[in-house]
């Protein structure tokens, strides 16, 4: 008994430690601040390892983890609908090193990136985050968001648009080629 569990405590181990800067990205995204995604990623995990056993054997655990993160985004949303998705200045933002393949993250103006990501409604916001940055599939986004594929796109659609409304964002983004 005593080895089985010490093995899955150290799979939930590993698994923590190789996922833990893209669930810190993906809850930064979401929330809009260091200490709201901390939190988030410490409750999402907190969940997890209870029903590790479960989850560490299902086809994608990463994917189950993420829902469960998504969820409880949406669930403290529902609760607090005046929810705070920005601070007034970056002095609290994380400042990520810009992955080579990872487009958004080479943008010159981070900044402004983020504060047009928090002025988005939590559905868009979540769409958004999950297509483009975190660059999974619309089937895989619909499952994380706990919706249909077509909702996926209506929302992700939604969202680039109004993130392409913004002036200033769109230029930003397509300075040096990139689109």
């Amino acid at each position: 008994m005593g080895d089985r569990k010490a093995a899955r405590d150290s799979e939930f181990q590993s698994f923590v430690i190789g996922r833990w800067p893209q669930l810190m990205r993906t809850a930064f995204l979401l929330t809009g601040e260091q200490h709201a995604a901390e939190d988030l990623v410490q409750s999402t995990l907190e969940q997890v390892y209870v029903a590790w056993r479960r989850v560490g054997s299902a086809d994608d655990p990463e994917a189950y983890v993420r829902r469960v993160m998504i969820n409880a985004h949406a669930r403290k949303h529902r609760r607090r609908l005046g929810e705070f998705l920005a601070p007034k200045d970056d002095s609290g933002l994380v400042r990520e090193v810009a992955d080579t393949g990872d487009r958004i993250a080479q943008a010159e103006d981070r900044s402004a990136l983020l504060s047009a990501l928090a002025q988005l409604p939590p559905r868009q916001r979540e769409a958004v985050v999950l297509r483009y940055w975190e660059d999974l599939t619309e089937t895989q986004t619909a499952e994380a968001m706990g919706c249909s594929v077509g909702a996926v796109k209506s929302n992700a659609a939604k969202g680039i648009a109004k993130l392409r409304a913004i002036p200033g964002l769109a230029e930003m983004v397509t300075q040096g080629g990139r689109k």
